[in-house]
């Protein structure tokens, strides 16, 4: 199991169950209603995608992964390469097999992020290499794809009309902009085996203080300006969580060492947090 978690990379497995339990009980929330069978086979859906586009890119990236993160299971041998396209040729059907059960917004959200996973990781048009396209799937996935689209799944699939309340659109924009945050910070730590495949990731491009003060300077300011806007509107709850994720990150940033790479893994981990943090304030009281 730990090698399987490892493999389909268990802090986007923990994003993406967030995600989904924050989007769902939002809409549950506005209708008024809730069918749980429906939100487990969407869960079902999105994670099947999740541990194909994970994979994927492991099996694209195993001489890769031996340099930056040769403790993944295909670099390490853990798993043999066939193992590891059963695993994700299996998981892609899976996906696209659940996700019909609920057009047309299910399908909307699994089939193009297969999509761009695939042309993500995989040649020839392999996005990764270039580092203002790896960053427009990330964002687009993780920051328009995920919270509008199954925001409207769920609140379809509930009985309700197709439309996107204001706390909704304010959690779109908190997330597109981690998407920027996620797709920078990723390859902080990356840099060696980047450079050596040829990969143009922004690290590479400019340099690790310049992505890092970028990239923390955004989160705070976006954060920060959520908070504000969650106050003017009343919804002091949402505000104060905001406030404790910044802080939270803040700390952070005062630990980190950006020639130790242990420092900067850990503090990539805990942006992550953050990232989880957003999604289960937005599930309590969004």
């Amino acid at each position: 199991m730990i090698t399987f978690l490892r493999f389909a990379r268990a802090h986007t497995v923990i994003g993406t169950s967030l995600s989904l339990l924050a989007l769902y009980l939002m809409a549950a929330r506005h209708v008024g209603v809730n069918d749980w069978m429906m939100f487990a086979l969407s869960l079902f859906s999105c994670l099947a995608a999740n541990v194909y586009i994970t994979g994927l890119n492991q099996l694209t990236d195993i001489d890769i992964d031996k340099i930056n993160k040769p403790y993944l299971p295909l670099a390490s041998g853990a798993y043999s390469p066939r193992t590891g396209q059963w695993i994700v040729g299996v998981c892609g059907l899976l996906a696209v097999l659940s996700c019909l059960v609920y057009p047309p917004y299910l399908p909307l959200t699994v089939l193009s992020s297969l999509f761009l996973g695939t042309i993500y990781s995989a040649e020839p048009i392999r996005l990764k290499r270039y580092h203002f396209w790896a960053a427009f799937c990330i964002i687009v996935v993780r920051g328009l794809i995920v919270n509008l689209l199954l925001y409207l799944h769920f609140r379809t699939a509930l009985g309700a009309g197709a439309q996107v309340p204001g706390m909704v659109w304010l959690l779109t924009f908190v997330i597109f902009v981690f998407g920027i945050i996620i797709a920078w910070f990723k390859d902080l730590p990356d840099t060696e085996g980047d450079k050596e495949h040829g990969i143009q990731t922004l690290t590479l491009v400019r340099t690790r203080k310049w992505v890092y003060t970028r990239g923390a300077g955004l989160l705070g300011g976006t954060l920060l300006s959520a908070a504000i806007y969650a106050f003017w509107v009343e919804q002091q709850w949402i505000a104060a969580g905001l406030v404790v994720l910044l802080l939270f990150f803040g700390y952070f940033t005062t630990r980190l060492d950006l020639d130790d790479q242990q420092s900067i893994a850990r503090f990539y981990q805990s942006t992550w947090g953050v990232f989880f943090g957003v999604y289960l304030v937005f599930a309590v009281w969004g």
